[in-house]
């Protein structure tokens, strides 16, 4: 398990608020992924479609899986994914 399953993890059990978890969210360094530059051709989106990239442990791609498990509310999605792009902009 990484940090941001066990933040969502508390943040279900109650543990943690969502404000709490936000907070971490602004907080940590998100991994980033090296990818190209799709050129927006039907091409390029068949092939990602067909293989999509895979999930990267500690990314926010475990907050969206969690989000489309119906694990998150839309607020709480919304929440933190603006606390996670902030911590971008940092």
């Amino acid at each position: 398990m990484s940090e941001v399953t066990d933040l969502l993890a508390e943040l279900r059990n109650g543990s943690m608020s969502l404000e709490q978890v936000a907070d971490r969210f602004r907080q940590r360094q998100w991994p980033s992924r090296k990818t190209s530059t799709p050129d927006g051709s039907a091409n390029t989106f068949a092939v990602e479609e067909q293989d999509p990239e895979p999930l990267m442990e500690g990314s926010f791609d475990e907050v969206y899986v969690a989000y489309m498990r119906h694990e998150l509310t839309d607020e709480q999605y919304e929440v933190l994914a603006r606390a996670a792009a902030e911590s971008q902009g940092s």
